[in-house]
């Protein structure tokens, strides 16, 4: 019993640390956001269509950011495999 009331006693002083542990969002940052997918096409009253559109609301927005939502390394790496090449070579 003594075991469960030091475990409810450490969760209470964790839980309010973790709880802060995400960085804040303004209303203002919410709603610019909100804004922003409404003009991408985002209609939040319609249900019927609900993730797809939101998703791709998402990625018209990230485009128009610059925003990298690739997965993987830079296409548009600095090395190459093939042929050796030499420079001395006559």
């Amino acid at each position: 019993m003594k075991s469960l009331i030091n475990l409810a006693f450490a969760v209470a002083l964790i839980a309010p640390v973790l709880s802060h542990a995400a960085s804040p969002v303004t209303r203002a940052q919410v709603r610019a956001e909100l804004i922003d997918l409404e003009d991408a096409g985002y209609n939040p009253v319609d249900d019927n269509h609900y993730p797809q559109n939101l998703k791709r609301a998402e990625t018209i927005v990230a485009r128009q950011n610059g925003a990298n939502t690739a997965y993987g390394s830079d296409t548009a790496g600095a090395s190459q495999s093939g042929a050796v090449v030499r420079s001395n070579e006559k």
